[in-house]
């Protein structure tokens, strides 16, 4: 069906539907199961004591603006590929991807370096005391030094999905999750026994505790980059660079062919300056919600111990209501970006208006599970009564925020679709310090930590009311990427 796009025929509304679904559906899953991961790890931490469970609670949203500045590093290089297909011009879209190939891993390269030199220090500077951050600094330092693998799979990823192949995406992301229940059941804790079948069987296990946590993530997340580049260079048709596929396209047997050797990796100076277009408001502005985040830390802290555990695992267990909002968001961005590559605005503002509702709807439905079964999710991340409470309390008022988040997300996702990202980036930076920061800071010390989610609450609000606004005004239509001319 995406052929349609770029054939220029007309779409119904069913088949619009049926595309958006077909799309969302494996991006979801996709989002769901990166999630499962962060429960896994957070529930198998959980079991090891409230100070384990503090130690990564307290560097976990300095991890988040590491990853997030490497996958926004990426998202300049996988638009212009949507575009390109869009436009049926597989050649360019090629070069994009080798030229990305060469940026995300020196990128992520960079990434890594600055975050060993911050490790060990870092704990102290987010207030946690001396009980956990010596752990926090391990958890921390094996995450940051796997950054440029990460990139890797970042940016396979984002590939997939530009050229509408979710499912493939997807099935990885899935398979990670598996791999990290395996890898951290065997490096988190010691060797013990289980009955099965009224019979005691001896487990093997490393008993690192939060260093397991770590390493078992890392390596499932290594093991799931090589499998999603194997997947983009080798065997996507649309954009494989080795292999049997690459040969057949050179010997002008299938697909628009190319050649140029290993010079085609040195990105180019419109694809970079494309790219920097792109990725670089969102990098800034992931640097920035993310330093608001680490506030948001900071204002947790000096409410001890439980509280920090509690925000910790309160915000991973929130992530399952607002990841299919990403996973739809992601769908949005292949679909308006494609539509857009392919000349057809109208177009990529029905894909638009469609997959913004859809997301609103979808995760209306998860805040109500969240509000209903918050104490059963707090139950499954955490033995400790104060710790299980505290985040239900959190969870149930952040449920009343989803319909009003999810347009935020997706809207954003339209917005990238066309490669514009920086007023979209503006106004999410802008949400965050200047409504949840003073908001959180005024409420913490009376409220506690309701008085911090209360604030969150009603700055996502805020948030998805301002995007509904530049949705439907349309003007980000204005404001995409020229992409024409050749990548080299």
């Amino acid at each position: 069906m995406l052929k349609l796009i770029q054939s220029g025929a007309p779409l119904s509304f069913r088949q619009r539907l049926a595309l958006t679904a077909k799309l969302s559906w494996p991006a979801i899953m996709a989002q769901l199961s990166s999630i499962m991961m962060q429960y896994i790890d957070a529930a198998m931490v959980g079991r090891l004591g409230a100070d384990d469970s503090a130690s990564v609670g307290l560097v976990s949203t300095s991890l988040w603006l590491f990853w997030g500045l490497c996958s926004a590093a990426t998202v300049g290089f996988s638009v212009q590929v949507a575009h390109r297909i869009g436009a049926a011009d597989y050649a360019s879209a090629r070069g994009v991807l080798r030229q990305g190939i060469t940026a995300s891993l020196i990128f992520g390269a960079v990434m890594a370096l600055i975050g060993v030199s911050i490790a060990a220090p870092l704990p102290g500077w987010l207030g946690g005391t001396e009980a956990v951050s010596g752990k926090a600094t391990v958890y921390f330092l094996v995450f940051v030094s796997a950054l440029p693998l990460l990139s890797l799979n970042y940016l396979g990823s984002a590939m997939l999905r530009a050229s509408g192949n979710m499912k493939t995406a997807g099935a990885l992301n899935v398979l990670m999750c598996l791999l990290d229940v395996v890898f951290n059941f065997f490096l988190i804790f010691p060797p013990h026994q289980i009955v099965l079948g009224g019979m005691e069987v001896s487990l093997p296990g490393a008993g690192l505790g939060v260093l397991g946590a770590a390493l078992g993530t890392v390596c499932a997340e290594a093991v799931t980059a090589g499998l999603v580049m194997w997947q983009v260079c080798w065997r996507q048709n649309d954009l494989a660079v080795f292999g049997r596929v690459a040969r057949r396209r050179i010997d002008g047997t299938a697909g628009n062919s190319e050649t140029g050797g290993l010079k085609s990796f040195i990105p180019t100076g419109m694809v970079l300056r494309n790219a920097v277009k792109v990725s670089a408001p969102m990098t800034l502005e992931h640097g920035v919600i993310c330093g608001a985040q680490i506030m948001v830390t900071i204002i947790v802290a000096p409410l001890g111990v439980m509280a920090i555990a509690a925000n910790a695992f309160a915000v991973t267990a929130e992530a399952l209501c607002y990841m299919p909002g990403y996973g739809i968001g992601d769908a949005a961005t292949t679909l308006v970006g494609q539509s857009y590559g392919a000349r057809r605005h109208d177009l990529a503002r029905q894909f638009g208006y469609l997959t913004v509702g859809l997301g609103m709807v979808v995760m209306t439905l998860m805040g109500v599970v969240l509000w209903l079964f918050a104490p059963v999710v707090m139950e499954i991340l955490s033995p400790v009564g104060e710790i299980r409470a505290l985040g239900a309390s959190a969870l149930r008022i952040e449920a009343w925020a989803e319909p009003m988040f999810a347009a935020s997300i997706v809207a954003y996702g339209v917005m990238v679709g066309v490669g514009d990202t920086i007023v979209p980036a503006a106004m999410n930076f802008s949400s965050i310090w200047l409504v949840r920061l003073p908001l959180a800071a005024v409420l913490a010390p009376r409220m506690g930590l309701d008085g911090v989610w209360l604030a969150m609450c009603i700055e996502l609000c805020f948030r998805g009311a301002i995007f509904l606004w530049r949705l439907l005004k349309g003007t980000w239509l204005k404001h995409g990427l020229r992409t024409t001319g050749a990548t080299g």
